[in-house]
């Protein structure tokens, strides 16, 4: 059993790291941190915990978030940087949701975020958290910087690909969709039923936050320099993200074989038949990438279909899968769960 604390509490990410932590056998919750809801009990906000979480949400305190195994951080960007130093220096394994640990050049970072980093020197220390990429590291690692929602689903897509050398790495195009939950809990126009309802719309099409993050994660699989063309859009749904991937392909290759193939021993990555097309309420709520390969009139261009649930394998589902295997637990406790239809 470990003691585990969550700072942010009160986000998406947030309280669907509550509602999956709620049923780990090896989990004790001890802290529930937000400034804004300090002294509410967590299920007058969150009703659907009711009858399974009984604490009430504390300002952070180190003190206290030190004594825990494991910290969650589910807040905004530039916020875990501010307090997981101390905790790093004591001794407590972080999982980072945030964007904070991503990018491993600092200036990078901050020209995208538009801000100074303010501990870039854990940069090099915080391990990459895509359990299918760098399952060795995260045993070890104490900070973990969860990737984000789009680039998940997106390199998920992309890796047998370019591991096996097989498609032109600088010749990608990523077209995303992601639910208006992706947005966060935040009140803003452009997320509001009346504005997001029955509408569909690309936006930061000159440049995303994720495509950096993106471009490193799909080089580091191509050994080399890759050039993306990478544009997310909203659509009308609570929860999903779907990625068209388009590559160029270099050579004959059993493109479903090597899916298949990279992907056996994961348990989270699905692989279905070809011909499939993957949609984004097969994965709803569910810890899950559902992956479809296709080879149009068998030309030279492969399209790759990827779905998953932003907030579980996009976010909090991945958080708990890292926390799974640093910890030695089996890796699909608390996150196995079938996704909800309808």
């Amino acid at each position: 059993m470990i003691k585990v604390g969550i700072v942010g509490g009160t986000g998406y990410t947030g309280v669907e790291l509550l509602r999956l932590l709620a049923g780990h056998p090896e989990v004790s919750l001890e802290i529930i941190t937000s400034r804004s809801e300090k002294g509410m009990p967590v299920a007058e906000l969150f009703p659907n915990l009711r009858g399974h979480i009984d604490l009430a949400f504390t300002e952070p305190d180190i003190d206290l978030l030190a004594n825990c195994d494991l910290v969650f951080f589910a807040t905004p960007h530039t916020v875990a940087m501010a307090l997981v130093p101390e905790l790093i220096k004591r001794g407590t394994r972080v999982i980072d949701l945030s964007a904070d640990f991503r990018l491993q050049d600092v200036a990078v970072w901050e020209q995208w975020y538009n801000t100074p980093h303010t501990c870039p020197e854990l940069i090099a220390q915080a391990v990459y958290g895509l359990p299918e990429v760098n399952r060795a590291s995260i045993k070890t690692a104490q900070l973990i910087a969860v990737p984000g929602c789009y680039p998940t689903a997106t390199q998920l897509g992309f890796l047998p690909l370019l591991e096996n050398k097989v498609i032109e790495p600088m010749h990608l195009i990523a077209d995303t969709k992601s639910g208006v939950s992706g947005a966060g809990r935040k009140a803003a126009i452009g997320t509001l039923l009346t504005e997001a309802s029955e509408n569909m719309k690309a936006y930061a099409v000159a440049g995303h936050r994720h495509l950096p993050e993106i471009e490193q994660g799909l080089a580091l699989a191509a050994q080399q320099s890759v050039d993306l063309t990478f544009v997310p859009h909203l659509t009308p749904m609570i929860r999903g993200i779907h990625a068209t991937l388009y590559g160029r392909l270099t050579q004959d290759v059993d493109l479903q074989a090597l899916f298949e193939q990279r992907y056996a021993d994961e348990p989270f990555v699905d692989i279905l038949p070809a011909g499939s097309h993957p949609e984004t309420r097969s994965v709803r709520g569910a810890n899950i990438c559902r992956i479809a390969v296709h080879q149009p009139r068998d030309g030279d261009t492969v399209v790759i279909l990827s779905a998953i649930d932003n907030l579980v394998k996009g976010a909090s589902g991945q958080a708990i899968q890292n926390m799974n295997i640093m910890f030695g637990f089996d890796e699909t406790t608390a996150i196995n769960h079938i996704a909800t239809l309808p």
